[in-house]
Parts: structure tokens; sequence; C-alpha cells
């Protein structure tokens, strides 16, 4: 069972999230964030994982806190859920419309984490979340899970779209990436013969 369970307490944040990389796309997010909660609703939907997720935050303050931390909490799931990464396809992209958006994600489960994020997002709010916390969520995200995430808009004009955009198409990258390659399954996808 490639799960995960991560809790996570700080003087700003109180999140515990369950993963399973296997599920069917189940869903239940309360991050306070409404915005957040539909975007991570996709994320789960589209890669076929199943996710819970609650998060406490000083949403008083802003959203940045909340959503770095949601990031950090659902890469380091994702890494502890891999495991030592044995028979995974290591790699997955997708070039995903979403009406007049068009985005390419690439992820290469690499063990080493950066975010290459290349969005031009044309407002600073999307309801009353703060566009640029994308690319915090992302950040943190392909940090602790070990995860190569490049995230590029080929054409967009509409903020949700673009972002609803990435989310889809950062969950089918990560679900490929993440697939078991049954012709492979006892190799660790890599010549070094680790993953990190």
């Amino acid at each position: 069972m490639r799960t995960a369970e991560i809790k996570r307490k700080t003087a700003e944040t109180d999140i515990v999230l369950s993963l399973d990389l296997d599920g069917s796309g189940k869903v239940q997010c309360e991050t306070g964030i409404g915005f957040l909660d539909h975007m991570l609703t996709l994320f789960a939907r589209h890669g076929g994982f199943d996710l819970e997720l609650k998060c406490q935050g000083d949403t008083w303050v802003d959203f940045h806190h909340s959503t770095e931390d949601i990031g950090i909490c659902l890469g380091k799931a994702v890494a502890q859920a891999l495991g030592d990464k044995k028979g995974i396809v290591r790699y997955g992209d997708i070039i995903l419309p979403m009406d007049e958006a068009l985005i390419v994600c690439a992820v290469d489960i690499s063990g080493r984490g950066e975010s290459y994020f290349a969005l031009d997002i044309p407002t600073e709010k999307v309801g009353d979340f703060d566009t640029e916390l994308c690319e915090e969520f992302f950040r943190a995200f392909a940090r602790d899970a070990g995860v190569t995430l490049h995230l590029r808009q080929l054409s967009g004009k509409n903020s949700h779209h673009i972002i609803e955009g990435a989310f889809k198409a950062f969950a089918r990258s990560l679900a490929k990436a993440a697939a078991i390659d049954e012709k492979n399954a006892d190799r660790v996808p890599s010549t070094k013969g680790m993953l990190g």
C-alpha cells in the first residue's frame, strides 16, 4: 500500500493529511481557503489519489502560511508513500488545455526537489486567494517530495483557468510518474541504483 499520513503543527498551522497514491480520487479537504480546497479536489480527482486534509491556519493574517505548509505536507506524503521508489515510471508529462489556457507540466521523481514555475497569472487574486501563492505551494511541494517539477504556460488570459490547468496538469503528470512500471517493478529507475 502506497499510503502516507502526515501531521505537522507549528505556531502558524496545524495540518493532518492522509494520501493514497493508488486510490480512486476520493477527497475531503478543509483548508479554510475555498479556492485551495477547489484546486486540491481537482488534484486528487485528476491524479486518482485519495486525499484527506484538514488545516487550521492563521488565515486571519493571510493564506501564505497555510498554502505553503500544505505544500510541504503534501510533498512529504508523496515522498513517504513512494518509499524506495522501486518500480515507478519516474517521469510524467502532459500538455493540458483548460479553455483558453494551455499548460505544460513535466515531473521527474528524481529525489532532487526543485520547482521551475513559469505561469503568467494576470491578476493578483482569484476570489480572496493571492495568486502568487501558487508558486509557493508548488515550490514547497517539489522540495519536500524530492520531485523536479516544471510548470509552463503556453497560453491563457483567465487567472482561474491558468491555475486550474496547472493543478490538473500537475496531478496527471505526477500520477504518470508515480505509476508502477510492471516490466521494471523490482528496479529503481536510475543507473545509479537510487534516486536522490
